[in-house]
């Protein structure tokens, strides 16, 4: 690595190793410096001897700076990596691709990527196609006509959702350098007006399908998802809700357990399928177990998060209570939700859903208690990959939740 930086230096150090092919082999001598790979050729005969001189000195005094900028770029960079392990790992990496198109495309790609949150994005999707399994009655069921209507709804609630993630970065930029820093707005790979001009565009296009599909439960799932993801980032007077604890988990729960469920089995419903609402046993256990799910996402996101909560001001309960208490009630409301579940899944009279959701809640409760078990709480990275962890078993979940019969 020093002896990459080294050819890459600018200044008379690099004209003189470029032009070192002048000199004479005979007339050279190798100066090595200690605790580095760096080794350089410099004239000794005698009629050069003042610019040798010149240049060893000039040279030791670049290896210098080379070396102690070098340890704190890796010191730095280890800090980096940290903050970055969010479960995306190559959006910490520099990028150091030729500028040409496909890589300037690739680039592009990868900022909007992380820009999406990614997570989020597979958690909507998922969720959505989950509950519009709720409706299905019969083999029949799956139909064409089904499976546009689970478009609609996801493409529209995935526009929705790069528009509430995205307004959140815009409203927290000086936060992010500190908790996540990978994030293109807080990089500096976007400006402010590409961050604002990506969510106008998002929001608009999400409120058009909406409207165009013409479902009503579609358009006003779309409608509270953008009133409360707006009041939980924005920094206006009464909003920003994000700051009061309790009201930004009452957000994230309005949105993930109960709008996600009844609007978009609704939307099936009475929507694609013409039948009138009818709120069915496994619809209220999806509303009622996932209610405790997002519960524990509210609280456990902010846990990785307590160093740049508590600079500016965000009144978490992480900052409040301790990164422990609050890691130790969320696995404890996790664990409560799959007993429950379990029991749920025992009273199926179906032998087949009786099975495969029992041992199913029993697996995921097993990999999340020794997995919180082993966790080292000091360590940022180590919370974050068991944040993670706990979006794909809010994934695995939506397997589940339409075997419940």
């Amino acid at each position: 690595m020093d002896a990459l930086i080294l050819g890459s230096s600018t200044g008379g150090l690099s004209l003189f190793i470029s032009g070192r092919s002048r000199w004479r082999s005979k007339d050279l001598k190798a100066v090595h410096f200690p605790n580095s790979s760096i080794r350089v050729q410099v004239p000794t005969y005698k009629s050069y001897n003042l610019i040798g001189n010149f240049y060893t000195k000039r040279i030791q005094h670049r290896a210098r700076g080379i070396l102690e900028t070098s340890t704190v770029f890796q010191k730095s960079n280890t800090k980096f990596l940290v903050n970055a392990t969010s479960g995306h790992p190559l959006e910490s990496e520099p990028k150091a691709y030729p500028n040409t198109p496909w890589n300037s495309a690739k680039n592009a790609l990868d900022a909007f990527y992380r820009f999406s949150r990614p997570h989020t994005v597979i958690g909507t999707a998922l969720s959505i196609i989950s509950v519009s399994l709720l409706a299905v009655e019969k083999l029949s069921d799956i139909s064409p006509l089904f499976f546009i209507g689970v478009l609609e709804a996801v493409v529209a609630a995935l526009f929705m959702n790069i528009y509430i993630v995205g307004l959140n970065q815009l409203s927290d930029v000086e936060i992010d350098k500190v908790n996540k820093p990978y994030l293109p707005l807080a990089s500096g790979e976007y400006s402010t007006l590409t961050g604002i001009m990506i969510v106008t565009s998002f929001s608009i296009m999400s409120f058009w399908l909406g409207w165009v599909v013409g479902s009503w439960p579609l358009f006003w799932a779309l409608f509270v998802s953008f009133v409360l993801g707006t009041a939980y980032s924005i920094n206006l007077p009464l909003l920003r809700w994000k700051r009061f604890a309790l009201v930004a988990a009452m957000c994230i729960l309005a949105v993930r357990a109960v709008i996600v469920q009844l609007a978009f089995y609704l939307h099936i419903q009475t929507h694609v399928f013409s039948r009138p609402a009818v709120i069915s046993k496994p619809l209220i256990f999806a509303t009622a177990f996932m209610s405790f799910f997002s519960v524990v996402i509210a609280l456990f996101k902010d846990i990785p998060d307590i160093e740049g909560d508590k600079i500016f001001g965000i009144k978490s309960y992480t900052v409040r209570l301790g990164q422990e208490k609050v890691f130790w009630t969320c696995i404890s409301l996790l664990e409560m939700a799959y007993g429950v579940s379990i029991l749920v899944g025992a009273t199926s009279p179906y032998a087949w859903s009786k099975v495969i959701t029992v041992l199913g809640h029993s697996v995921l409760a097993s990999i999340l208690w020794i997995r919180a078990k082993s966790i080292d709480l000091k360590s940022k990275a180590a919370i974050t990959s068991c944040y993670m962890l706990i979006w794909k078993l809010f994934y695995a979940e939506y397997f589940l939740i339409p075997l419940i019969r």
